[in-house]
């Protein structure tokens, strides 16, 4: 992820116009599992999925209970008939379809602890998949499920939904094609506050799974948004991490995985970054923040602002990028991103869809019977998903061996 990035960037993503014409002259066909009523996340794949009419939801397994699942499937006018009990049934039922009616990739939108046996499954029946995150329970199942990817000819894509705002992929290309010089600093936060009190407690949906080490895995906050904040820093700089020092606070009391947390990372051109996640600060929503200092210029970019980017320069006038595919100082990243002329908000829906857009591409390459690009890819791979879970992992044992300071690089990262 390092150096000029514009030959990375597919076709499509340079030329937003071309996604109602779809190289296939058909939508893909979708299958949801999760999703099922009261959830969050499964209706947004549903929507992302859709958003640029190059696909359709045709099937699902939306719960893991089986009668939930199907008295789920109205919600999003899904047949009786591609209503599924399990992601078994689906797998095996689809597989066994005309070639011209299956599905041709599933979205995973289940806890954190479903997500491994799911997407293997998908990999081994020869679906695409684009997987909710954290990739999967635990590092050693996502070394695991890489193995079976790698071996494999799907396309995968892990969600990290805000590598799709067109100001980040802005701020990508001028990163790595040096606009900023070199990288010295990031700080990176995540801050939330709706679990303040224990609302696990009155089995909260959201709330009860997140906080279950048996479901969520090894991290709480840290594994939910932190990662967020962490892979937003490697999207945007490119720059590879050597060690982390990490402490993590279960601040509610009978809280088992922590609510809090501030780690510091070193990277291998020296750079310092720190990354904090809360989900116990009053009043705060979705509050993402990444602050990047390089030699030659600075910026700040926040999630729930997400159409301005200020950048500085000593000595010069702050300057404030702003969405607009229009404009000249849009680089091709930043403008194949919108979908929209500048003063129209685009937010959270459009930047999830650009990474379904991204991976749409590679699916249709394969359909098509060309090669497609599976490691330097525009969205979050298979590749991003691993590094995830390691970060997780040295979280947690930094912070069980007092902050210590450990490897963060692992063998999957990608520049």
């Amino acid at each position: 992820m390092k150096g000029k990035i514009t030959d990375k960037i597919s076709t499509r993503e340079k030329n937003v116009s071309m996604s109602t014409n779809p190289p296939l002259n058909r939508k893909l066909r979708m299958g949801l599992i999760g999703g099922g009523q009261g959830s969050f996340i499964g209706r947004v794949h549903a929507t992302a999925a859709v958003l640029d009419n190059r696909a359709e939801l045709v099937a699902g397994a939306l719960s893991s209970n089986p009668e939930r699942a199907k008295a789920s499937a109205a919600d999003y006018d899904i047949s009786d008939q591609r209503a599924y009990g399990s992601y078994q049934e689906l797998f095996d039922t689809e597989s066994n379809l005309p070639e011209d009616q299956r599905i041709d990739f599933v979205s995973i939108a289940t806890p954190n602890h479903t997500h491994f046996e799911i997407a293997k499954a998908a990999v081994k029946a020869g679906f695409n998949v684009i997987c909710d995150k954290p990739l999967t329970f635990d590092l050693a199942q996502a070394e695991q499920l890489a193995e079976v990817v790698n071996n494999s000819d799907v396309v995968f894509a892990v969600t990290h939904n805000y590598t799709g705002y067109p100001l980040v992929r802005q701020a990508r290309e001028m990163i790595l094609n040096g606009e900023f010089g070199e990288i010295n600093a990031i700080r990176a936060f995540y801050i939330q506050g709706w679990l303040r009190t224990r609302l696990e407690a009155d089995d909260q949906k959201q709330a009860a799974w997140r906080t279950d080490p048996a479901r969520s895995g090894a991290a709480g906050c840290f594994g939910d948004i932190a990662t967020h904040a962490y892979n937003l820093a490697r999207y945007m700089t490119g720059e590879m991490p050597s060690e982390i020092s990490c402490q993590l606070r279960a601040f509610v009391e009978g809280r088992q995985l922590d609510d809090y947390g501030t780690a510091m990372i070193k990277f291998e051109n020296g750079a310092l970054a720190t990354v904090t996640a809360s989900q116990i600060s009053h009043g705060r929503e979705n509050d993402l923040v990444i602050e990047i200092d390089g030699t030659k210029k600075s910026l700040r970019w926040c999630q729930e602002n997400p159409n301005e980017m200020i950048v500085r320069e000593n000595g010069q006038p702050h300057q404030i990028y702003t969405r607009d595919p229009n404009a000249p100082f849009m680089n091709e990243s930043g403008a194949a991103a919108c979908r929209l002329p500048s003063g129209h908000p685009e937010a959270f829906f459009e930047a999830f869809a650009n990474v379904y857009r991204s991976a749409f591409d590679a699916m249709c390459q394969r359909a098509s019977g060309q090669s497609f690009e599976k490691t330097d890819t525009i969205y979050p791979n298979i590749h991003d998903g691993v590094e995830g879970m390691y970060f997780i992992q040295q979280c947690v044992a930094s912070n069980a061996d007092n902050g210590s300071w450990l490897p963060l690089r692992h063998a999957a990262a990608r520049r």
